[in-house]
């Protein structure tokens, strides 16, 4: 093979992984155009790298708006949750919260997730 053809083989292979590389380290998932499949396991997979503390203004930023949301005002203070979906039950079109895992938040700030959040919640 002519030396030539092997330089513009491997120039042609180095930008194309160089273009790549771009593009997985700078792309950012958008979970508003994804299909209701693709959001709930998004939506698992980031919920489980979440920890205590994180704002409220975090998690809309990574999960994008929730699908159910729900507020308290509580001695002074706010208490909130919001439901993203992330596991099918029905096939009805309709979202609801036995789809979704609730993370609960206290004056913005992630206190809590899942079913026990929501009976936090439901408590106050």
């Amino acid at each position: 093979m002519n030396t030539k053809v092997i330089k513009i083989i491997a120039v042609g292979f180095l930008v194309y992984v160089g273009f790549a590389a771009v593009i997985l380290h700078f792309y950012q998932a958008d979970p508003e155009s994804m299909n209701w499949q693709e959001r709930e396991t998004f939506n698992q997979k980031q919920i489980g790298t979440l920890n205590l503390g994180v704002t409220k203004d975090e998690v809309i930023r990574l999960l994008g708006s929730p699908d159910i949301s729900e507020a308290k005002q509580i001695d002074g203070g706010e208490v909130q949750v919001l439901f993203y979906r992330t596991h099918h039950v029905k096939s009805d079109g309709i979202t609801t919260r036995d789809e979704c895992t609730p993370l609960l938040f206290k004056d913005d700030k992630l206190t809590a997730w899942g079913a026990d959040a929501y009976s936090d919640y439901q408590s106050y």
